[in-house]
């Protein structure tokens, strides 16, 4: 695995949170108007089987939930990880444009801007970065699989 697909999976995470997220709140509008609808002129059944349609929203609604919330565990963990590993680095150049960038979500042309520099300096300063924390995880880039 090479440093830049090792350094996105926060990136990743983040995504699936955030889908996951929005699919609850879906779940969830669609749950309040279903709990609108008037029973009352509806047939009443015998049968224990089968559940009303909100049961089952709100089943998947704390099913999503627990998800998310060990989605978030793990992005906690896993990018609490990755900084300490950023930071590890010698050059602070490297450290900034790795954080900026693959931690807090910044496009390069943002970095660019933020750390003074031509964005054509940032994209070289980036590829310098990336081949430095290469060499300096090679054996952990190398089991994360």
């Amino acid at each position: 695995m090479k440093a830049k697909e090792y350094l996105q999976q926060l990136k990743r995470l983040d995504i699936v949170i955030k889908q996951k997220s929005k699919e609850v709140d879906d779940l969830r509008l669609k749950s309040k108007s279903t709990s609108n609808i008037d029973y009352s002129k509806e047939r009443v059944q015998t049968s224990h089987s089968k559940e009303a349609p909100f049961v089952k929203l709100i089943g998947r609604i704390v099913d999503l939930e627990t998800e998310i919330s060990q989605e978030i565990n793990t992005f906690i963990d896993e990018k609490h990880k990755i900084i300490n590993q950023i930071q590890a680095l010698n050059n602070s150049k490297y450290i900034e444009v790795l954080y900026k960038h693959y931690v807090e979500f910044k496009r390069l042309e943002v970095v660019a801007v933020e750390m003074d520099f031509t964005y054509q300096y940032t994209r070289e300063l980036h590829g310098y970065a990336l081949q430095d924390f290469e060499r300096t995880y090679k054996n952990l880039l190398k089991t994360y699989i």
